[in-house]
């Protein structure tokens, strides 16, 4: 009996999904997480590697296998109601627009492509599809950022001045990201984490990446591109966000909102697999609190699920996507030009919901991805996209 079984959890109908690329995301994050949503089954893969397929189907009773060129084949099969994309950066649309095309929902993870040319085209064949489009920002489903919103949209930390964050982690020069350019450097793959946490934070928009620096260690043996990259943000009101990513540094991840009466560090802020804390700081009042580890990917995959079998609009979608790379192609052009980059003026339709995220995962949920605040337990896991 299957864990969703065991718990209860089982439904009359769940979406199907396809994981197309085998990576590490993959294999470590989005396919454990399939036993706590109770609404979602893997029932094929799209790999280059037919042999990785074969093994990994063995440990999850996936049978049906595709190459990269056959993913066509499989949309028109009938075998499917939506992908799971998680290949390179680049190579999101590949997949994301002809499931789109064929009225497949599509989960994209993040970024949803390194340019806002890509994004567009995207989201211009997903306005004439009747598929539901989500980006993969689990955050938006993780207790301590659910909570760190409720608290500033409260006002206790009065009027917001700064955010400022730290995203590292140590890149092997045997990883696919080490070889493929700033494409898959940390400006895309981290990139997306302190810029998303900003844009909630704020809730607004940035009008401006002031500056841009990056430098390279050569002895980390990693490729042309720069490997640590220091950025600022100009938001609305007078707003600045400033953060460091690094493929070379001691592994944190962390961020900080300063307001005039107050102040929230999360540290740790991104990471899965261990519970993020948070102190908040209220003129001379200081409490610390260390949320519950929740299953940040069975918690994402459950609420797009949720959305298709209830025909419901996510909150992250293509236009969260959009929103992002949009900042993300301002800090490589700022990084390549050595001047700051005005950003075309946008306007977010919507915002994180934070009460309707944390019903859609209490709903006859599995324990892992309930909303509660204790000590959490568990293995630190750095993302891998």
């Amino acid at each position: 009996m299957s864990l969703a079984s065991a718990l209860g959890l089982t439904s009359v109908r769940k979406v199907r999904y396809a994981f197309v690329a085998l990576g590490d995301i993959t294999q470590e994050a989005m396919l454990p997480g399939v036993a706590h949503t109770g609404d979602s089954e893997v029932v094929a893969f799209v790999t280059g590697d037919p042999e990785k397929a074969r093994g990994v189907g063995k440990q999850y009773g996936v049978t049906n296998s595709y190459g990269y060129e056959q993913f066509g084949e499989l949309v028109d099969s009938g075998k499917i109601d939506a992908p799971y994309i998680a290949t390179p950066n680049w190579r999101h649309a590949e997949f994301a627009i002809p499931a789109l095309k064929a009225g497949i929902h599509v989960l994209v993870e993040k970024p949803l492509e390194i340019s806002t040319a890509k994004c567009r085209e995207i989201l211009d064949v997903g306005k004439g599809s009747p598929a539901k489009l989500m980006v993969a920002y689990r955050l938006h489903f993780e207790p301590a950022t659910l909570a760190t919103i409720d608290l500033i949209r409260s006002g206790k930390l009065g009027d917001l001045l700064t955010f400022a964050s730290t995203f590292t982690q140590m890149v092997s020069p045997e990883n696919h990201r080490a070889r493929s350019g700033i494409e898959a450097g940390p400006i895309f793959d981290m990139g997306p984490y302190p810029v998303n946490a900003a844009r909630y934070v704020f809730g607004s928009e940035p009008t401006e990446v002031v500056s841009a620096v990056g430098v390279r260690h050569p002895e980390a043996g990693l490729g042309d591109f720069d490997d640590t990259v220091a950025v600022t943000l100009r938001f609305p009101g007078n707003r600045l966000a400033q953060f460091v990513l690094s493929y070379v540094g001691n592994t944190l991840d962390t961020y900080t909102v300063v307001g005039t009466k107050g102040s929230v560090e999360v540290n740790p802020g991104y990471m899965c697999g261990k519970s993020l804390e948070r102190t908040v700081t209220i003129g001379g009042s200081k409490t610390h609190e260390s949320f519950k580890n929740t299953d940040h990917f069975g918690g994402e995959l459950r609420y797009f699920s949720d959305c298709i079998l209830n025909d419901r609009h996510p909150e992250c979608d293509g236009e969260e996507g959009y929103a992002d790379v949009r900042v993300l192609e301002g800090i490589a052009k700022a990084l390549r030009t050595g001047e700051s980059v005005h950003l075309d003026p946008f306007d977010r339709s919507r915002r994180i919901d934070t009460d309707a995220q944390r019903q859609t995962l209490r709903a006859k949920a599995s324990p892992e991805l309930v909303n509660t605040s204790n000590p959490g337990k568990g293995k630190e896991k750095v993302p891998k996209n």
